[in-house]
């Protein structure tokens, strides 16, 4: 018994050290009640103030409401498929620009992060232009390009909201021309491995460019266990939708759909009234996008490897 704890206090010690990213157990082994119990010992952390949150429609600047409902329920959705499978790297694509899709990874991650077994781990992987720090107001001098191009360690890069407990960003960094080839290089691969496999309790999820304005999502996709497609309603075609999702199927596991920003009048069960959402919707999380996306998902094997 006394080995076990002093292995347990040991693991402890080095997660704490690696940049507090993991929630910490009790000497049984037992997780940690409460995130704000996470010390952040080398992680940088930036206080972001909460009317710019709310300004950015960031989760946590708008606890209340349907908003909020709308990405718990999502929230619940992806941690079922994702316990499923032993999954916790995710991949979150939009088939074209402007779909909502940064910010729903945001608020995903951040939501996420509020369930007391895990810690959250959101990477701007949209080195074409990156823009999650945009979000909360920060600067970041360097980000993964800069790990990618060059020697900065990954530790020097990650970012902790101040008040986000369980929550840290690895920053795009600026911008590369050379996107896809990066995000496929093995340097690249290396880091995903390290970060599925370094902390059992840590979901990592990547935003990546919309599918359809460069080969970089397509590169990258093979190397996380599932991707969440965001579809604004009206914008991206049908067949744009079509076509996005035969070609991440190929690659990856498409895990469920978020119709975002819908304007599709739905019935409230408490007082049988008609209302509009523009928010995530939760409705459209699966079924939205039709039978045309669970013929294509059912089409593919899935894999053993996860």
């Amino acid at each position: 018994m006394e080995r076990i704890k002093q292995a347990l206090e040991k693991a402890r010690t080095e997660r704490l050290q690696a940049g507090g990213t993991l929630v910490m157990s009790d000497t049984a082994g037992n997780p940690a009640p409460a995130a704000d119990r996470i010390v952040y010992t080398q992680t940088r952390t930036e206080e972001v103030p909460l009317h710019f949150l709310r300004e950015m429609r960031v989760l946590t600047g708008l606890d209340s409401g349907k908003f909020a409902e709308s990405y718990k329920i999502l929230r619940t959705q992806v941690l079922q498929r994702l316990r499923e499978k032993h999954w916790n790297t995710l991949a979150v694509i939009s088939p074209v620009a402007g779909e909502g899709k940064t910010l729903t990874a945001i608020n995903l991650a951040i939501s996420l992060a509020r369930e007391v077994d895990y810690t959250v781990l959101l990477v701007d992987a949209n080195l074409r232009s990156p823009s999650i720090h945009t979000y909360f107001g920060i600067n970041p001098e360097f980000g993964l390009s800069d790990y990618l191009t060059g020697d900065v360690p990954i530790s020097q890069l990650l970012v902790h909201p101040a008040g986000i407990g369980s929550f840290v960003i690895l920053p795009g960094g600026k911008p590369l021309e050379q996107s896809s080839e990066m995000l496929n290089s093995p340097k690249m691969v290396r880091l995903v491995e390290e970060l599925k496999s370094r902390y059992n309790s840590r979901i990592v999820l990547f935003d990546l460019p919309p599918l359809l304005s460069a080969a970089d999502a397509i590169a990258f996709s093979p190397y996380v266990d599932a991707a969440l497609l965001v579809v604004e309603e009206g914008r991206a075609t049908t067949h744009e939708i079509e076509h996005t999702t035969e070609l991440l199927i190929q690659n990856t596991q498409l895990i469920g759909t978020v119709l975002n920003k819908s304007r599709t009048k739905i019935r409230a069960k408490e007082n049988q009234s008609s209302r509009s959402t523009d928010t995530a919707s939760a409705g459209g999380f699966f079924e939205a996008i039709g039978k045309r996306f669970r013929a294509w998902t059912s089409r593919r094997p899935e894999r053993t490897d996860g």
